[in-house]
């Protein structure tokens, strides 16, 4: 094409020239280039999807920091699909996914509409699991070697989560899907969201929704669960979720996490380590109404239940009523019969019941008479000795007695003098004896 490569000649490269002679002559650098033939590349596969037979993708390359730095569109068309497929899984037992990091061959082409773009023609399954994959598997075992990777599934989530604490990007189309979803639901159950805007993309996108969850964490009493959600992208736009201060964060969380980030194709740590992984967020708002309509059925259920089996009990206690009713005529004619037997089965036996009773009373009686005779014949006796010893005490003490022996008692207005000293001149005396008294005058 000599025309196109007096493009690059100074001297003949006009003011200007169409964009299409400018891409054509890109074409045919790149198409003679023998190093862009058949070169043997070393690159990460992101947002990998399979059409028409043939499988598109993007290979990336990042630095030490996670961040992209280069990127290139590719293709395996469907006459070496199959075959480089089946020859990739026979060796690593994985499929051609996303997130592997690749030796590839192959060859570069450029389209003037389409770009770049590298069309594969073999793989080396020797060089498997890229960057992005190992990152994972290293922040998951690290959370598994410290305990927590399962601290956040095993949170109780409550049988009808209706506060819940939104975390995404305002005006994020993945948001509005979500709210209108989840307000909008047919069955009319009330939810009370609240958005915490985070950064969803990005290098901000881990100390981003860690702020978040504090602000959350400050305010728990508020909250029944935590969403995270973001909607679908290039898979190379949800490396930020896979971090390992942000996926300890989730994990340890005090609330139940659920998380819907990115399409069915996505996956990336938080989805194994949050308490609920759903695909997209229109499907977190579905799990929400679909949790709300099993705790609503289950109660309505529960209440037909208890309605049916009040009603069975009703039933149940009227035909126990009227077997009772239906019996009780029964019961008490036998009742009255039994009764009847008993009456004069006593009143036969109450005669000698009643002369056997009075015999044995009279008998206590007897008994009692004769034991009350011989305890007054004693105690009578008792007492006449006593009277009889106290007789010949006051004859022994009779004043008499002692004036017989001689003795004589003086006496002062009838009282006994005992001390002469008490005596003075002209006080009467009377001193009485044995036989007779007489009265004296004291002088000295």
């Amino acid at each position: 094409m000599p025309e196109q490569s007096s493009l690059f000649n100074a001297n003949d490269i006009p003011m200007g020239i169409p964009l299409s002679h400018f891409t054509a002559a890109i074409t045919h650098v790149v198409n003679t280039s023998r190093e862009l033939t058949g070169a043997w590349v070393m690159a990460e596969l992101s947002d990998v999807r399979i059409a028409g037979g043939h499988c598109y993708m993007e290979l990336i390359e990042k630095n030490d920091a996670g961040t992209t730095i280069a990127k290139l569109r590719a293709t395996i068309w469907q006459s070496n699909f199959n075959n480089i497929r089946r020859k990739f899984f026979q060796a690593t037992q994985k499929d051609i996914v996303t997130g592997l990091k690749v030796l590839i061959r192959g060859s570069v082409s450029h389209h003037s509409v389409y770009g770049l773009s590298f069309n594969i023609t073999d793989i080396d399954p020797s060089y498997t699991l890229g960057d992005m994959e190992r990152v994972r598997r290293e922040i998951l075992q690290r959370l598994a070697k410290e305990q927590v990777i399962n601290l956040n599934k095993n949170r109780i989530l409550p049988p009808t989560p209706q506060r819940i604490a939104v975390i995404s990007a305002k005006g994020a189309a993945g948001y509005g899907d979500f709210m209108n979803q989840l307000i909008g639901n047919q069955d009319g159950f009330v939810f009370y969201p609240c958005l915490f805007p985070c950064v969803m993309q990005g290098d901000r996108v881990s100390a981003s929704i860690r702020e978040a969850l504090e602000l959350i964490e400050s305010t728990i009493d508020l909250w029944d669960c935590v969403v995270i959600i973001r909607g679908g992208g290039a898979t190379t736009d949800m490396n930020g979720f896979d971090d390992y201060d942000l996926a300890y964060a989730i994990a340890t969380f005090p609330l139940p996490v659920i998380v819907g980030i990115g399409h069915e194709r996505d996956r990336n740590v938080l989805d194994e380590i949050a308490h609920t992984s759903v695909k997209t967020p229109t499907a977190v708002a579905a799990f929400f109404i679909d949790r709300l309509r099993m705790a609503y059925d289950a109660v309505i259920s529960m209440a037909d239940r208890i309605r049916q089996t009040a009603v069975d009990k009703l039933r149940g206690e009227d035909r126990r009523l009227a077997t009772i009713e239906s019996l009780v005529p029964q019961w008490a004619l036998r009742r009255l019969s039994e009764n009847k037997s008993k009456l004069q089965e006593l009143s036969g036996r109450l005669p000698l019941l009643v002369s056997g009773r009075i015999g044995k009373e009279n008998m206590k009686l007897t008994g009692r008479w004769e034991m009350i005779a011989s305890l007054s014949s004693t105690h009578i006796s008792r007492g006449t000795q006593r009277i009889n010893n106290y007789e010949q005490l006051l004859k022994v003490l009779d004043p008499s007695n002692t004036l017989k022996r001689g003795y004589s008692i003086t006496r002062v207005d009838g009282k006994s003098v005992k001390n002469a000293d008490n005596l003075s001149p002209g006080t009467l005396l009377t001193t009485k004896f044995y036989n007779g008294e007489i009265k004296s005058r004291v002088e000295k």
